[in-house]
């Protein structure tokens, strides 16, 4: 999907995403929510290079919920990653290529030595099932919809990426390819790594910085510069993921909002001063219930995704009128209802609805084994009743500027511009019905328009 509807209802997925955004870029690592992932990577780095760094005074009192280490290693990585900020989507894609090359081989770095520490992969691979039956295959489900879960804010925020790309085949296949090898090669080596620090320590130790400042206990020059090394690809994947899954969306979302004022850049700005204004580590540290929340956040997101995929797959079937998508005019097909596109909101809501008292539950409440359930298949559950309520309501009360068949503009599209040219619209208040491309006139002027560009 490359765009979406400029009426005041796009503003609840707006609002509804943009404090995370801001949250996550701060404190919660994609990866790792619970730690201050960044401080940490930024911490062994320094422990590396100077290791009387884990033995800095302390000035800052108890009731802060962290330390002058801590604190400083996490200001540090929040300043450094400031300059990202400033550059353009297309141009900051250059860090997302070093990336690409730099981290896998640090894991794969990772993975061969605690390998070597530990003389093999560790007891993992011999021990048996320890739940069967339906606590197993619940436990399977859980792992899943947790695997998505971790991605959600990435499934809602694809369109922020995906619009740069040159051509539709260009977003899909290297999705298609690397979301599902690199989760699981990723969790693989996490597992085997995890597997290897039991026979090093006595112990399963899942977090991998964690790990990793072990190594450095009593190491020599090489050995701290192997951790060195392996945490700054830590700390870059790291700065990866809150640029693409945080500062960019959040600036997007925040230009959506006031785009006479703001840009992606300045938004992704105040992210960042909001993050670091929030004192994550505060948060952390006084509440699990707060990162309960976050964690659950998918519950709202799932609904949003339900909507914009429902809507642009089976309601529009890939139709978009470019022009009126940025055009708040009543006369815009994407004007709705005095501005408010209410389908979505009810649609939004029910399918936060089904989860709702599972999520209770996941925060500290007694509720039904039932709720219990279902919240176990948050995302697919939010999504499936989202879209399958936003369907319902749209065939019920027709919208304007839908498609009897698949109208989207493909790969053999040379000029983009194309697909922006004629226009139109239709004003909800005072339609009667829905402004549909199943008529031949209006089929023949999309044909009309391509032909005329050489394009059929």
């Amino acid at each position: 999907m490359y765009g979406t509807g400029c009426s005041r209802g796009s503003g609840v997925c707006t609002l509804a995403n943009a404090p995370t955004q801001a949250l996550n870029s701060g404190s919660l690592s994609e990866i790792e929510k619970s730690d201050m992932f960044e401080g940490e990577c930024v911490t062994l780095m320094l422990r590396a290079i100077r290791p009387s760094y884990v033995n800095l005074p302390n000035s800052m009192p108890t009731s802060s919920g962290t330390n002058t280490r801590d604190y400083l290693s996490f200001f540090l990585f929040w300043a450094c990653s400031l300059p990202a900020i400033w550059f353009p989507v297309h141009k900051i894609r250059h860090l997302f290529t070093v990336k690409a090359y730099f981290v896998p081989v640090a894991g794969l770095a990772y993975f061969v030595w605690a390998i070597v520490k530990a003389h093999g992969i560790g007891p993992i691979v011999h021990q048996p099932n320890t739940v069967h039956g339906s606590a197993l295959a619940w436990a399977m489900v859980q792992g899943i919809i947790s695997s998505i879960n971790n991605f959600c804010t990435l499934i809602v925020n694809d369109a922020d990426f995906a619009r740069f790309a040159r051509k539709p085949r260009d977003a899909l296949w290297s999705q298609f390819i690397t979301i599902p090898v690199g989760f699981a090669v990723t969790s693989f080596i996490g597992i085997i790594v995890s597997s290897s620090s039991t026979v090093i320590h006595g112990k399963p130790i899942w977090n991998p910085l964690d790990l990793l400042s072990n190594f450095l206990d009593g190491a020599n020059s090489a050995e701290r510069f192997g951790v060195f090394m392996i945490a700054v690809a830590f700390a870059l994947a790291q700065l990866g993921t809150n640029i693409a899954a945080n500062s960019v969306s959040a600036g997007t979302d925040l230009t959506a909002l006031l785009p006479r004022y703001l840009n992606i850049r300045r938004g992704g700005y105040i992210c960042a001063i909001v993050a670091l204004a929030m004192c994550p580590w505060n948060l952390l540290s006084t509440s699990n219930q707060f990162t309960t929340y976050l964690s659950a956040y998918a519950v709202f997101l799932s609904s949003i995704a339900g909507v914009i995929i429902c809507d642009y797959y089976l309601v529009r079937k890939g139709y978009l009128r470019i022009t009126d998508l940025y055009s708040a005019k009543k006369t815009s097909a994407y004007y709705f209802w005095f501005g408010i596109h209410w389908r979505g909101y009810a649609a939004y809501i029910a399918g936060i609805l089904i989860n709702i008292v599972g999520f209770v539950g996941a925060i500290g409440r007694p509720v039904p084994v039932g709720a219990q359930y279902i919240y176990n298949l948050n995302f697919l559950c939010g999504f499936i009743v989202a879209s399958a309520t936003y369907y319902l309501l749209c065939r019920s009360f027709p919208v304007p500027a839908t498609s009897d068949r698949w109208m989207e503009v493909g790969d053999e599209i040379a000029d983009a511009g194309v697909a922006g040219a004629g226009g139109g619209g239709c004003d909800e208040e005072s339609a009667t019905g829905s402004d549909s491309l199943g008529s031949v006139s209006k089929k023949a002027d999309v044909r009309e328009r391509k032909v005329g560009q050489g394009f059929e």
